[in-house]
Formats: structure tokens, sequence, C-alpha cells
């Protein structure tokens, strides 16, 4: 009977820590007062993100203003602890100018083999070139153990 309770605790808590995400689709946007930009979907693949393998983010998004020159900021974040920041221009991740329209900001990165499984959320905001923010958005994914922390 103790060995079933323990084997029933152990499956509880590792359901706990392997709990899926939200599916990356799911944004939500951190100061909805902001209308220059607006973000219509992201869109990640792999869907969940394995350790030790390359990862694309999509921001999919639409701008009534040409926002070429600003800076697109990206955060992620593990249960509220800031694991990775990172700065780029935008005309580093999509074609430039950025004119009215709809745009695809494509942000791709490996992550090491040791990045823990679980659920992140990555925190992207868009700057003007003159450092005003235009929009931000947050979403949840999740990370998978790559076969590359199990490489001896």
């Amino acid at each position: 009977m103790a060995i079933f309770q323990a084997q029933s605790l152990l499956l509880l808590l590792l359901s706990l820590f392997f709990f899926p995400a939200l599916h990356a689709t799911s944004f939500s946007y951190c100061d909805k007062r902001l209308d220059p930009v607006k973000v219509t979907g992201v869109k990640i693949s792999p869907d969940p993100v394995v350790s030790g393998e390359a990862a694309t983010f999509k921001i999919l998004g639409s701008t009534g203003e040409d926002i070429s020159g600003g800076k697109v900021v990206i955060r992620v974040s593990y249960f509220g602890i800031p694991v990775h920041t990172e700065t780029h221009d935008l005309c580093e991740k999509t074609a430039c100018p950025i004119a009215p329209g709809s745009f695809v900001i494509s942000h791709s990165q490996t992550l090491p083999s040791f990045t823990p499984p679980g659920t992140y959320t990555l925190k992207m905001t868009i700057n003007d070139k003159n450092g005003g923010r235009l929009t931000c958005i947050s979403f949840k994914f999740k990370i998978t153990i790559g076969s590359a922390v199990f490489a001896s």
C-alpha cells in the first residue's frame, strides 16, 4: 500500500511539472492602451520547443504607421525568474521598411541542452525609434527534454 501511495504521489508531482502550457497562439497584451501596433497571432515551431534544438517564434501583426528604426525587446522568464533578454533593431528580424500593413517578426534561437523542461513566458515589447512603446505582448510556451540532455 505504501509503495502504491509513493508511486501515485510521484506521478502527481511529475504531471504538475510537465503540465501542458497554453498554446502559443494564446497571447495577451501587456498594455491594452497601446494602438500603433496590433498583434494578430503568434506561431512557434516546433511546438513544444525542444531543449538543445532550434526554435522559431513568429509574431504576426499589423501597423497603421511605419515602424522602421524601432526595436524589439524579448524577455523569457521561468516561473517569473528572467532567464533570457535580448534587444534587436526591427530591421534585423524583418524586411525594412516596416510600412503600414501586416508584418511578421521572426525570432530564432537554439536553447541550451540543459534548459529545464516546463512552461516559460515570452514577453515581447516593440518600441519606436524614439524609445516609445508601441505594443507589448506575452505568451506561454512549453519546453520539453531534448535528446541532448541524455547524451553521455
